[in-house]
């Protein structure tokens, strides 16, 4: 489903929360992607557990599940919500030495949880990022995007 209409701008064109008050209350889930990419030493740190900092991919977890829960903090329009789960999931990809990373964010509410499975993505791997800079300063991130969302009137959606 798309829409020609930006929801966050009122009839005058100013900026304001969207009011979800008449909106069902239901289960909603998204799940959200994205990627980095590292050199392969870079990548054989990581995966060993051996970087200098700790367990990469352990404290990334974390530093994921915070973000969730702190989305309405740092996107100005977004409503705070009671979060009912969020997974992380890292998947290590030696052939291009790279971490994927997989947010699945749910609540029981009044509105989607897109932007808490992205931005908890986003945290993910940029803490791998902070964690393994001082031996790979061109590590990059990408693919970051919204894979799945249901709950809501628009139902189900499942990305291309």
């Amino acid at each position: 489903m798309t829409t020609d209409a930006l929801t966050h701008f009122d009839a005058q064109g100013q900026a304001h929360m969207v009011d979800v008050a008449a909106k069902a209350e239901t289960h909603r889930v998204a799940r959200a992607s994205g990627s980095i990419r590292m050199l392969p030493a870079t990548f054989a740190l990581v995966a060993s557990g051996q970087a200098k900092k700790g367990d990469v991919i352990g404290i990334a977890r974390i530093a994921a599940i915070q973000a969730a829960k702190r989305t309405a903090d740092l996107i100005p329009l977004c409503h705070p919500l009671p979060l009912t789960r969020v997974a992380v999931d890292f998947v290590l990809d030696e052939a291009a030495s790279a971490v994927h990373c997989t947010v699945q964010a749910e609540t029981l509410g009044r509105t989607g949880v897109e932007m808490e499975a992205l931005t908890a993505v986003q945290i993910g791997l940029l803490t791998i990022y902070d964690m393994c800079k001082a031996v790979d300063r061109g590590m990059t991130m990408g693919d970051i995007r919204v894979v799945e969302k249901q709950g809501g009137k628009s139902g189900h959606w499942v990305a291309d």
